[in-house]
């Protein structure tokens, strides 16, 4: 197993880091949108749509995404930045408020319609969070995702070797403190280094460790989700790693909150012009 997990995540590395580098905003929007798309999929097989209602809210999501991408050229383009700072909105307020309390107490909202469009907002908050810091800087983009991506590498081994600590047994039985204590260790390493050659005040370990605490409460989201649908992965696309759910599970509350945190300026300025 962890020798095809290892093969898969090679792949999908080296295919990530090319669209990244060397495709064009445009081609990277729809590669993106493409994987948020199966992202959409596997999230109404999570909270049991029927098939009539998980290709209309996959249909909601590529007209949205193809209204963002042409904004430029449709006579609702300049809707675009309030679309944009809505759904990021919406995803921040969830991670940092809502999340947590409905992490703590493990209810289950069977209201389908409601986590529909829960699940449409997050992920495309994410899509279009990708698609943001690819515009900024590509660097900056792989910057945040490596941060979670050592994090989650450095849990997982910690926690397989020193874990006796549970977690949250009731949600993700394999997730221990230990692992917690070997992310943060690992993103503070990480920043350690960025500061000393880039030259960045240390602060940025702070932004770090939130990155990491919001990064593990995405996967413990998820893995909610799975144990209430009576799942152990979102699907079977991608051999030894689940879906794609579960592999950017921890990068959903992120990347919408670091676009957030960039751009909210800029919104609060635009919205001042408006008046």
């Amino acid at each position: 197993m962890l020798k095809t997990r290892i093969i898969t995540a090679l792949v999908l590395m080296l295919g990530f880091l090319a669209a990244l580098f060397y495709t064009s905003g445009v081609a990277w929007a729809f590669i993106t949108l493409a994987a948020t798309l199966i992202g959409i999929w596997e999230w109404s097989k999570l909270i049991k749509l029927n098939q009539p209602q998980t290709i209309f809210t996959m249909a909601s999501a590529l007209s949205i995404g193809l209204m963002l991408i042409f904004a430029s050229n449709i006579p609702l383009g300049h809707y675009v930045d309030e679309l944009v700072l809505i759904l990021l909105s919406i995803s921040a307020v969830f991670w940092v408020v809502l999340a947590p309390i409905w992490l703590i107490s493990r209810k289950k909202i069977n209201h389908k319609f409601t986590m529909a469009i829960l699940g449409l907002s997050l992920l495309l908050a994410t899509w279009v969070a990708l698609n943001g810091l690819h515009n900024i800087n590509p660097w900056l983009l792989l910057g945040v995702l490596a941060t979670v991506w050592l994090a989650d590498i450095a849990a997982y081994f910690a926690g397989k070797q020193f874990g006796r600590h549970k977690l949250a047994p009731e949600i993700s039985p394999g997730k221990t403190w230990e692992g917690v204590a070997g992310a943060i260790l690992a993103a503070t390493l990480y920043g350690l280094l960025l500061c000393h050659y880039l030259h960045i005040s240390r602060w940025l370990i702070v932004g770090l460790w939130l990155i990491v605490i919001l990064s593990i409460m995405g996967d413990l989201f998820e893995s909610l989700l799975k144990r209430q649908a009576g799942v152990k992965d979102s699907s079977h696309l991608l051999p030894g790693h689940g879906g794609v759910l579960d592999r950017i599970d921890g990068l959903i509350p992120i990347l919408p909150l670091v676009l957030f945190y960039i751009y909210f300026p800029l919104f609060a300025n635009l919205q001042l012009h408006a008046r």
